[in-house]
């Protein structure tokens, strides 16, 4: 009987230590899996966010291109409407844009008028009238021309 109890001594003993060493094995794994799904995670949340970002520029995107084609119809239904008629039914809608800059016209105007109160005042050999009388006219040759380039860019009507 005592070396039934002494084998069963050893016997108990030795598991024990196996089973510690089994638990910190098990112990190792589940934080290594942890720190694993916490990687896996923070790429999965990369992933999503790239995602989230590529549809909302998407979506950006197409409602440019909404808003572009939109403008455009209306650009070209504006004097189709104009000329429509009467009728109650019809309604427009148009969209103004905001214009930047000088118009062709206002700018042919000042390099007309500078050019040609340079040119009068080198022709006349009274420089003052000369550089007034060249000046108005270059004026209303700029504006002239400047009023043709606006009509064919749509800038006036």
């Amino acid at each position: 009987m005592k070396k039934l109890i002494a084998v069963f001594g050893i016997v108990l003993a030795m598991s024990a230590c196996s089973n510690a060493k089994k638990e910190e094995a098990i112990r190792q794994a589940a934080i290594k899996a942890t720190r694993d799904s916490m990687r896996v995670d923070s790429f999965k949340k990369a992933e999503v966010a790239q995602k989230e970002l590529a549809v909302k520029e998407a979506k950006e995107a197409e409602e440019k291109r909404v808003l572009m084609l939109s403008e455009a119809r209306a650009a070209e239904n504006a004097p189709a409407a104009r000329m429509a008629g009467t009728g109650s039914e019809t309604t427009t809608t148009t969209t103004t844009k905001k214009k930047k800059g000088w118009s062709s016209a206002a700018l042919g105007t000042v390099i007309g008028a500078g050019a040609g109160g340079l040119g009068g005042a080198l022709i006349d050999k009274k420089k003052g009238r000369g550089a007034v009388i060249g000046g108005v006219a270059g004026a209303g040759a700029g504006y002239l021309i400047g009023r043709g380039q606006d009509k064919k860019s749509g800038r006036a009507q």
